[in-house]
């Protein structure tokens, strides 16, 4: 494992699965079962240089959706 690479965060990256969540052009865009590593202390996100570009090319050709998620919208005032 590799230590987490946050200044002062003890953890190390465990490698996951995880939902990736991404505004594209005023859309949101959500991609399921994204392999990645993952601190196991603060939870910061590292993907490989490959993951990085499918994730990019999947954006330009999004091809057919397999789901659809709600999108729930926080009271702005909360940002006050």
């Amino acid at each position: 494992m590799t230590r987490c690479s946050i200044k002062a965060c003890p953890g190390e990256y465990e490698k996951k699965f995880i939902a990736h969540v991404v505004k594209h052009r005023g859309r949101i865009i959500v991609f399921d079962h994204v392999p990645a590593e993952v601190c196991s202390t603060c939870g910061d996100v590292l993907f490989s240089i490959e993951t990085a570009e499918a994730l990019e090319t999947a954006l330009k050709q999004p091809g057919t959706p397999t789901g659809n998620a709600p999108i729930y919208e926080l009271p702005r005032s909360l940002g006050s």
